[in-house]
């Protein structure tokens, strides 16, 4: 590593420490207490188990639950690339998730949020192969739905997390 480059990062942590950054997971961080302690609301269809699944991958499965977070789970396909023949040989799955932090010994709503994304799967096979690729798609955009929302909750958690 050049000096240069050296000088740089040194200027830059010392910026960081300067503004108060301080690692969610480290010691006294805010997201130190987090994992374990979110009971997700319980899924309703095929969708919500996938990301209820992936939230709890990430934010580890609910131990002495003080959090619950309820989740509003919207998807849709649109039609991308259609031939003249007016077949359709590629979807775009869109999903946004609305969601809310609260207490749960009070039931204040501690922290609400949106998460959003999309993913594309292909028409052009088989029924089966096409299904597989529909189910393939909507399970890529709950892991990135479950990323966001962890995201968002971790670096939320500061003003919310007791």
């Amino acid at each position: 590593m050049s000096s240069f480059d050296r000088r740089t990062l040194l200027i830059s942590l010392a910026g960081l420490a300067a503004c108060g950054f301080e690692p969610a997971y480290g010691p006294g961080g805010s997201a130190a207490n987090l994992r374990g302690s979110i009971l997700v609301d319980d899924p309703t269809e095929r969708f919500s188990f996938e990301l209820v699944k992936q939230l709890e991958t990430r934010l580890g499965q609910p131990v002495n639950p003080r959090y619950g977070l309820s989740i509003d789970l919207r998807l849709r396909d649109d039609d991308l690339a259609i031939t003249q023949e007016q077949e359709i040989l590629r979807y775009n799955v869109i999903g946004e998730a609305d969601f809310a932090i609260r207490d749960l010994a009070s039931g204040e709503e501690l922290f609400r949020g949106k998460a959003s994304s999309f993913t594309a799967y292909a028409a052009t096979g088989t029924t089966v192969s096409t299904r597989e690729a529909q189910k393939d798609a909507y399970d890529r955009l709950m892991v990135i739905l479950a990323d966001q929302i962890t995201s968002r909750l971790i670096a939320s958690s500061g003003s919310w997390l007791t």
